[in-house]
């Protein structure tokens, strides 16, 4: 099977040209074999300012100019609202009702306008998979001490999926049989509990729960955020929790690369170093226990992934739950591939989007999940 593979970015849109391929074991039939040539098409910010597509149209399509005919042109989701993991067949509706952003500006919105674009003019279906705002968590996880209030999904979707997926496969079990434990960790972290092949708990990825990152807070005594409450507004507050604290605030730069290098001789690295292999540790024992049993795997992906002090770090503290595998970066372009791959293949089959009576804007903005 051939499918095109678009994942909008903010400046650059990364594409592939996909061969998607059964794999050879017969008990893991969702085990896909990938071949993926890829590319990437620099562009103007896409939500500065008024949002035109013709250029990048004309981008995609000269990208794309070689390529054989596709089964299938897949992009990432965008902000749909709650739903299911999968694929979702993409319809003229779904495509112009995402380019309003009815559910926050986000890159990803722009995508299936794009997929859809490109397919027709291929003559194929177009699909989005695992759009960032899957929300499988059960209800004992949505439920908040305060009534009226719950916890939401709002997490790495795409990434998360597929590592999941990967760690089961690892041990010998397909995805639905398998308990797994994900931590993304990246400009924004993540960490989720995967279990019947559903997301049934995780920290969230922005103003939610989990560890410090790079730029941001993490999770706060409730005290500590009262105070900042009271002494900042709101888009202030914001901008410290999402842009000036975790490594920068506590060393003065988010620099993976930097913060590596520095950390044999400098103290104040390796402290924060330590308290966020610490914290991510910590939260990967409390989504074991989200679990029903222990986890077969726990896997941890994202840029932060490289960094191997941490990964060692959070190894040790960890590997007596279950199985570690690393999986560095982001592996985006492979999940939607194998996303669509599996609707190709008659393994799994798509969603169809239907229109909300009722749109109610949240908070989600374009970098969020980035």
């Amino acid at each position: 099977m051939i499918a095109y593979v678009i994942n909008p970015g903010t400046t650059s849109t990364k594409l592939a040209l996909a061969e998607i391929e059964r794999g050879d074991d017969p008990a893991l039939p969702a085990k896909l074999r990938l071949k993926l040539e890829k590319t990437e098409i620099e562009h103007p910010a896409l939500l500065a300012g008024p949002l035109t597509l013709g250029s990048l149209r004309a981008d995609l399509a000269a990208a794309a100019a070689g390529w054989p005919a596709p089964d299938a042109v897949v992009a990432h989701g965008g902000l749909i609202g709650q739903a299911d993991a999968g694929a979702y067949r993409v319809t003229s509706e779904l495509a112009e009702w995402l380019l309003t952003h009815p559910h926050g500006e986000h890159t990803s919105n722009v995508g299936a306008a794009l997929a859809l674009w490109l397919a027709e003019s291929r003559g194929a279906p177009a699909y989005i998979v695992d759009p960032p705002t899957v929300d499988e968590l059960i209800p004992e996880a949505r439920l908040t001490g305060i009534q009226g209030t719950e916890r939401l999904s709002r997490l790495h979707t795409l990434n998360a999926r597929l590592v999941a997926r990967r760690a089961a496969h690892e041990q010998g079990l397909r995805f639905q049989d398998a308990r797994v434990v994900v931590a993304h960790l990246g400009g924004s972290v993540s960490i989720s509990a995967f279990e019947g092949g559903r997301i049934i708990d995780t920290t969230g990825a922005r103003l939610d729960e989990g560890p410090f990152t790079p730029t941001r807070a993490g999770t706060l005594p409730t005290h500590v955020l009262l105070d900042l409450a009271y002494r900042l507004p709101r888009d202030k507050l914001e901008t410290l929790l999402l842009g000036e604290s975790g490594f920068v605030s506590l060393t003065g730069t988010a620099n993976l690369r930097e913060l590596e290098r520095r950390e044999a001789t400098d103290k104040e690295v390796k402290l924060a170093a330590d308290a966020f292999a610490y914290q991510v540790a910590k939260n990967i024992g409390a989504y074991s226990a989200a679990l029903s049993a222990r986890p077969h795997a726990i896997a941890i992906t994202g840029g932060v992934a490289r960094w191997g002090s941490v990964t060692e770090r959070i190894e040790r503290r960890v590997g007596w739950i279950a199985p570690l595998s690393v999986l560095p970066g982001e592996l985006e372009l492979e999940a939607l591939a194998e996303g669509v791959g599996r609707v190709l293949l008659g393994l799994e089959d798509a969603h169809d989007w239907q229109a909300p009576a009722e749109t109610t804007p949240d908070d989600l903005t374009v970098n969020q999940l980035r």
